[in-house]
């Protein structure tokens, strides 16, 4: 599976830790930055990410600022992106099994080493359930149609 990873400066140290197990289970991973701690504008790296996972160039994106949320908001402005905040394991798993989100997007602030890495896990090993979800799925992205 290859996975596209973006950050701003206040996201920069648990991307890092998010990459390294990305790659020690064996996900090909594309950092499209930051990669210093100076302050920067999310959006810049935030939405090639989400274009490049619009374009299926990539199967996920994880996205990662202080809280998750301007991420968040910046990755669903791109067509076909359906970016999902989650902290804990339950709602990664709903949104990939539900929503059959395409990002997942985390605030180093708001959550642990530890539980960022149990919430990735569940995200990129969580299948979608299709069926009766889809026809959600498929009302909620008619709005980019409009």
């Amino acid at each position: 599976m290859k996975i596209a990873v973006a950050c701003d400066h206040a996201g920069l140290q648990l991307k890092n830790v998010l990459i390294e197990e990305m790659q020690k289970e064996g996900y090909e991973v594309k950092d499209f930055g930051t990669y210093t701690e100076e302050s920067c504008d999310y959006p810049d790296y935030v939405i090639p990410t989400a274009k490049a996972v619009a374009n299926c160039e990539f199967d996920r994106g994880v996205v990662v600022c202080g809280t998750g949320l301007g991420v968040s908001m910046t990755a669903n402005k791109v067509h076909g992106i359906r970016c999902a905040v989650c902290h804990d394991t339950f709602s990664a798993k709903a949104t990939r099994q539900h929503n059959d989100a395409n990002m997942l997007a985390m605030g180093q602030r708001v959550v642990g080493t530890g539980v960022a890495l149990e919430v990735l896990k569940a995200f990129l090993e969580t299948d979608y359930e299709g069926g009766r979800h889809q026809r959600r799925i498929d009302k909620m992205m008619a709005l980019e149609k409009q």
